[in-house]
């Protein structure tokens, strides 16, 4: 029997996602934006599901459905801020990396911000004249480390700047902390459906149009909306916020049981007290990372963020926390959370590392 642990990738879809969203996918098929009857039917499951979503964030604002947290954190760095600079920690995931270096070569003056050993960044990092925006992330997708999100939001404020959260690998699993003016989240990541996301933007904050068409979405983001996403999201959501706390729990016995098994010689990378307990990310030297991902096909873990393993690149998160490109190599991520039971982790981990012993042992 396989052992599913990159829950940082995605997460298994919930029966109870699955279940809200059949009857979208079957025969009630209409288009939420048509005025007629079944229209309507889908537009109050849309606007249903918008509010289970917005029950995990802060107060005060707005979410906008999008095709997922890539397309949100796009929307945001492109279309709010005024064309002014942009502020991040070096170890945002691509998505908001790489937007923030493309808009770098249109114009916009872009700061990478240092990070510490265990991948915290400066609660009052400073700021250079210009800054229109600040972004960083709840929780970190490669090694599980949770930022200052309230001390950047509040320095990026005394700037005048704009501060945007990628809650991702949070959303559903803590409270979202007050003080973000722009929140990127995904449905795939809290047991919902693949291709749907969101972008909350605080009351008062202007954003512009990424997409345009048909003005759905308040005319801030044309397309059709998918009812059968939307609901799985908001069931996703509902779920989460019911089952916050006894999964918390769940997760912290995962997390000692991984700990108990790590042999000596392995080491934790990043913070182990400003974490969410679910990203166990380790590292050996000399261990051939690829090799064991092949040598163990039925347990499923990675090599770090499934967006750039095709990259062939060391870890750029790894790597801002002062890891040589030989360290950022032989490290694994193992994610574990709702449906991980404690004797499939305890099992799976042993192999792992007892793969890894083989490995060293043959070199």
């Amino acid at each position: 029997m396989s052992v599913y642990l990159d829950y940082q990738a995605t997460t298994p879809l919930a029966p109870e996602a699955l279940a809200a969203m059949q009857p979208w996918l079957a025969d009630k098929f209409a288009n939420p934006h048509s005025p007629h009857r079944p229209g309507r039917e889908a537009a109050a499951a849309v606007e249903v599901a918008r509010e289970a979503v917005a029950a995990l964030l802060p107060p005060g604002g707005r979410v906008y459905f999008t095709s997922g947290a890539t397309e949100a954190l796009n929307w945001a760095l492109r279309c709010a801020g005024h064309g002014g600079g942009i502020s991040l920690p070096e170890t945002e995931h691509a998505a908001v990396r790489d937007t923030a270096l493309w808009l770098g070569t249109q114009g916009r003056k872009v700061a990478l911000l240092g990070v510490d050993a265990e991948g915290l960044a400066s609660p009052h990092p400073p700021l250079a004249p210009g800054t229109a925006m600040v972004a960083a992330m709840l929780v970190n997708n490669e090694i599980g480390v949770i930022q200052p999100i309230a001390g950047l939001a509040e320095q990026a404020h005394a700037a005048g700047a704009l501060f945007l959260c990628d809650a991702v690998q949070g959303f559903g699993r803590m409270p979202i902390p007050d003080g973000p003016d722009l929140i990127a989240v995904s449905a795939h990541k809290i047991h919902g459906p693949k291709g749907i996301g969101a972008l909350w933007v605080r009351e008062g904050v202007s954003i512009e149009p990424l997409l345009h068409g048909g003005g759905q979405e308040g005319g801030l983001r044309s397309g059709t909306l998918s009812p059968a996403l939307c609901a799985g999201f908001g069931a996703a959501a509902r779920l989460a916020a019911a089952r916050m706390a006894d999964e918390a729990a769940h997760v912290e016995k995962l997390w000692a049981i991984a700990n108990a098994e790590l042999p000596t010689g392995w080491a934790i990378n990043g913070s182990t007290t400003h974490r969410y307990l679910g990203n166990f990310n380790i590292r050996h030297d000399g261990v051939d990372v690829a090799r064991l991902i092949s040598d163990l096909r039925d347990i499923a873990f990675s090599a770090g963020s499934a967006c750039a393993s095709g990259s062939g690149r060391p870890s750029h998160v790894l790597r801002a926390l002062g890891l040589s490109d030989a360290q950022a190599r032989s490290s694994i991520r193992i994610g574990f959370g709702r449906y991980t039971t404690e004797d499939a982790l305890r099992r799976a981990l042993q192999r792992i590392f007892q793969s890894a012993q083989q490995q060293r042992t043959m070199a």
